[in-house]
C-alpha cells in the first residue's frame, strides 16, 4: 500500500496519531457447535420496553396484519412510515415483544439509522444461530451468512429494522424468507419508493385515534387517584393526540401530582412558544404540542435534578444523533468541564431525572433523544451558547473515537452518525475560525473504512464550505483539499488527485518547506504519481521525503515509517525487487514495534512484503504469509474493504502460479464480485481484477497466465 499520511497535518490528520482511548471493545462469540447446540429461542439486539399504558392501536394493527396476511408469499416485510412522535417504534416493539412471548425462535431488533449497525447485529445473529459459513471474525461475511440462513430456515423469525434513513444503503440487507416462516418489520420517517417493492409494503402510521389518546392518559394516570379528571378528553385533543406529547404530559403530571385540568391550564398559559419552535420550523405540524410539553417537563426536571444540569445536558444531547450516542460520552473530560467540573455520577443523576420526565431514554449503554424533542430543545438554545455546546460535543466524540477505528466498526459507525448530526445542527460553529479536528477525523474514518464515494462526497462538501469562508490558502482549506485528493486517489482518480495535491503542495512549500505538513503533502503526491504510472517522479519524490523525514523527525516517526513503506512500493514497481524486500522487512519490524500487530499499517506492510518476496522467492514460499494477511484483513477491515479485496486477488495470483488454478479461480471470482460492488466502474484495481479473471477463465492448462499483482495495499 502507498501508506498515505494525513491530508496535511501530523497530529490532527496523520493516520497514526493517538486520538483517544478505546471506549468499546468488540468481542466476537465463538460459534456454537452445530445448530442443535443453539439455545432456542433467541433475542438479539435490545427490544425497547413498551411505554407505560401502551395502547394496542387495534385498527392500525389490523391493517398491518392484513398486509401481512395478504396471501402473497412475496409480501414478507411491512414498512411502518409516518412522522416523528407517532409511535412507530413502539408499535414495532409491541410486535417484537409479542413474538418473544409467543416463543418465536429468533427475534432481532436492529437500529437502522446507520447501515453498519444493521450489519453488526446481523453478524452477531449469524454466530448465535450457527449460520453456515459464519466465523465470528468477519462482520460483513457473517451478516451475509445470516441473510442466507434466514432465507431457507424453517425456524420462525422476526427481524425489526428501526428508523431506516438510508434506503439505498439498506438495499443489500433486507431479510427474506423462502419458507414463509419469517417476516420483517421496518420503521421510517421517509416516503421513499426504494422502501417498497421486492415484497415490501408500506403502512402509514399517524397519531392516536381520540379514544386511544384518552385511554392512554387514563391508564397512565390510573395509579394516582384524581389525576385523570374530566379534562382527559380535552387535554388529549389539545395535544393533538400525538403519542410523544402525551408521554411528556403524563410523566409531568405523575411526577408533580397535577390533574389533567391543572396541566391543561399550564399548557394553554405557556408563553414563548413562538420563540421555542417557530411555525416555519414545524414541518410536521406537531411543534406547539412538543414545545409546550417539553418546556413544562424541563422546568420540572430542573427542580428535581442536580442543580443547573438538566438544561445543559439536554441541549448537548439534542445536537447528537436521535438514534443514540454512547453513554460514555457523558464521562469525557470535555463534557465534565462544560458542566462545571462535576463528577460523572452527578451527570448520570441528571440523565436519570431527564429519563424519568420522558425527555430522553437510557438503555443498553446508549442515550437517545426523540427527534422532535431534540428539535424543540435546539430551537430554545441561545445563539451565544451554541458555539460552546458544539465544541464540547465535538471534543467528546473525538475522545471516544478509537485509533485505529477499523477493528471497532460498529462504534466508528455510531460516531460518524453522531458527527453528521452535530454538523447538521451546529456545523457553522465548528469551522467559524478554524476547522475542528473532528471534521477531518470523520472524513478519514470514511476512507479507512473503504467507503470511497461517501468520503469523496464528504470532503467535497467540506471544501465547498471552507474555501469561500476561509480562503483558498487557509490551513483548514488545504486540509480539506488534501482529504479530497486522498479520496480521489483511493477511488483511482489519479488525475484529479494530482491536480489537488500539487495545488496543496505549492501553498505549503511557499509557507514552510520543511514543515511536517509539507512532507506529508509531498508523500501523498508521490503516491498519486505512482498510481498514474509516473514511477520515476514518484520514486524520486519518495526518496527526498524519506531523507527529509529521517533528518527532521527521526527514523521511527510514523510518517517516516509510512514513507519508507511508500518507497518500497516504488522500488517494487520499478523491478528493484531486492531493495523493495530489504525496505519491506524493515517496515514490518517498525510497524509491529510502533503500531502493534493488528494496526492496518502493519497489515499493509506484511501484505507488501509478501508481494515483494513473491518476485524473488516464488509463490510456494509466500502463500502462507499471504493467507495470514488475508485472514487478518478480513478480521480487522472486513471482507469488502478495498485492501482486503487486493489481498484476495494477490493470493489468487499466487495460487495460480503455484498450479492451484481451481483455488485461484474461486478466490479471484469472489474478489471481482466484491470489487464491482465497492469500486467505481473503471477503477484501476477493478480493471486489473477483471482482466486477471478473464485470463484464468480462458487460459489453457499450460502455460498458466502470469497475473499482475498489486503492491499498493
Amino acid at each position: 500500500m502507498d501508506v498515505r499520511g494525513g491530508a496535511v497535518g501530523v497530529g490532527r490528520d496523520a493516520p497514526y496519531s493517538a486520538i483517544g482511548p478505546h471506549s468499546t471493545v468488540i468481542v466476537h462469540e465463538a460459534p456454537a457447535q452445530g445448530p442443535d447446540a443453539v439455545p432456542w429461542p433467541l433475542e438479539i439486539g435490545t427490544v425497547p420496553l413498551l411505554a407505560s399504558a401502551f395502547q394496542p392501536r387495534t385498527e392500525l394493527r389490523e391493517r398491518i396484519d392484513a398486509v401481512r396476511a395478504d396471501g402473497r408469499a412475496a409480501v414478507l416485510t411491512q414498512v411502518l412510515s409516518g412522522g416523528g412522535g407517532v409511535g412507530k417504534s413502539q408499535l414495532a416493539a409491541s410486535y417484537a415483544a409479542r413474538a418473544v412471548a409467543d416463543g418465536t425462535d429468533l427475534v432481532v431488533w436492529a437500529p437502522a439509522t446507520e447501515v453498519q449497525q444493521v450489519v453488526t447485529l446481523y453478524a452477531e445473529a449469524a454466530v448465535r444461530v450457527s449460520a453456515p459459513g459464519a466465523s465470528g471474525e468477519n462482520p460483513e461475511a457473517d451478516a451475509r451468512a445470516f441473510l442466507s440462513w434466514l432465507t431457507t430456515t424453517s425456524r420462525r423469525w422476526l427481524v425489526v429494522l428501526d428508523d431506516i434513513t438510508d434506503p439505498a444503503g439498506m438495499d443489500r440487507w433486507w431479510p427474506v424468507s423462502h419458507t414463509g416462516t419469517g417476516w420483517a418489520l421496518a420503521t421510517t420517517r421517509l416516503h421513499d419508493a426504494r422502501l417498497t417493492g421486492g415484497g415490501r409494503r408500506r403502512v402509514d402510521v399517524d397519531v392516536y385515534a381520540p379514544a386511544e389518546a384518552a385511554a392512554y392518559l387514563r391508564t397512565r394516570l390510573a395509579d394516582d387517584a384524581g389525576l385523570a379528571d374530566d379534562s382527559v378528553d380535552a387535554l388529549a385533543a389539545e395535544l393533538g393526540y400525538l403519542p410523544l406529547a402525551l408521554g411528556h404530559a403524563a410523566a409531568y403530571m405523575i411526577n408533580d401530582g397535577l390533574t389533567c385540568t391543572a396541566y391543561l391550564e399550564l399548557f394553554r398559559d405557556s408563553r414563548s412558544i413562538a420563540e421555542v419552535l417557530p411555525a416555519s420550523a414545524d414541518s410536521e405540524g406537531y411543534g406547539r404540542r412538543i414545545a409546550t410539553t417539553l418546556l413544562l417537563s424541563l422546568d420540572a426536571a430542573r427542580a428535581a435534578g442536580p442543580a443547573g444540569l438538566a438544561e445543559p445536558v439536554l441541549r448537548l444531547a439534542a445536537l447528537l444523533d436521535p438514534a443514540g450516542h454512547p453513554e460514555d460520552f457523558w464521562a469525557t473530560p470535555e463534557v465534565r468541564v462544560y458542566l462545571g467540573g462535576c463528577e460523572t455520577e452527578t451527570v448520570r443523576a441528571a440523565l436519570r431525572v431527564l429519563h424519568r420526565y420522558a425527555l430522553l431514554t437510557r438503555d443498553s449503554g446508549a442515550v437517545r433523544v426523540h427527534a422532535l424533542t431534540a428539535r424543540a430543545v435546539r430551537e430554545a438554545i441561545p445563539p451565544q451558547e451554541l458555539a460552546e455546546l458544539a465544541h464540547t460535543a465535538a471534543g467528546a466524540l473525538l475522545t471516544l473515537w478509537p485509533d485505529p477505528d477499523q477493528p471497532y466498526r460498529d462504534l466508528a459507525a455510531v460516531l460518524r452518525a453522531n458527527t453528521d448530526s452535530l454538523v447538521a445542527n451546529a456545523g457553522d460553529h465548528l469551522w467559524a475560525e478554524e476547522g475542528h479536528p473532528l471534521l477531518y477525523w470523520a472524513g478519514h474514518s470514511l476512507l479507512r473504512a473503504g467507503l470511497t464515494e461517501a468520503a469523496t462526497a464528504y470532503w467535497q462538501a467540506l471544501v465547498a464550505t471552507l474555501e469561500p469562508a476561509l480562503g483558498p490558502d487557509h490551513e483548514d482549506t488545504l486540509n480539506a483539499l488534501g482529504g479530497l485528493g486522498f479520496s480521489h486517489w483511493q477511488a483511482g482518480r489519479s488525475a484529479q488527485a494530482i491536480e489537488l495535491e500539487e495545488r496543496v503542495l505549492a501553498h505549503l512549500e511557499q509557507r514552510a518547506p520543511e514543515h511536517s505538513d509539507t512532507l506529508v503533502a509531498k508523500a501523498n503526491l508521490a503516491s498519486s504519481y505512482r498510481q498514474a504510472g509516473r514511477l520515476a517522479e514518484g520514486t524520486a519524490l519518495s526518496e527526498q521525503v524519506l531523507a527529509d523525514s529521517e533528518r527532521l523527525f527521526g527514523p521511527e516517526d510514523p510518517n517516516t515509517i509510512a514513507e519508507r513503506h511508500n518507497l518500497a512500493s516504488s522500488y517494487y514497481r520499478m523491478d528493484r525487487f531486492d531493495e523493495a524486500v530489504a525496505l519491506g522487512r524493515r517496515v514490518v519490524v517498525d510497524c509491529e514495534s510502533v503500531f502493534g500487530a493488528d494496526h492496518p499499517a502493519t497489515l499493509s506492510a506484511r501484505a507488501n512484503l509478501a508481494v515483494a518476496l513473491q518476485a524473488t522467492l516464488g509463490p510456494d514460499e509466500t502463500i502462507e504469509l499471504e493467507e495470514q494477511v488475508l485472514a487478518d484483513r478480513e478480521r480487522v477491515l472486513g471482507t469488502e474493504h478495498p485492501d482486503t479485496i487486493t489481498s484476495r486477488a494477490n493470493l489468487a495470483a499466487s495460487y495460480s502460479r503455484a498450479g492451484r488454478d481451481a483455488d485461484a479461480l474461486a478466490l479471484l471470482t469472489q474478489a471481482v464480485a466484491e470489487a464491482e460492488r465497492v469500486l467505481a466502474p473503471g477503477h484501476p484495481d477493478l480493471v486489473v481484477y477483471q482482466e486477471a479473471l478473464a485470463m484464468l477463465l480462458h487460459a489453457h492448462p499450460r502455460p498458466r497466465p502470469r497475473l499482475r499483482r498489486l503492491f499498493r495495499r
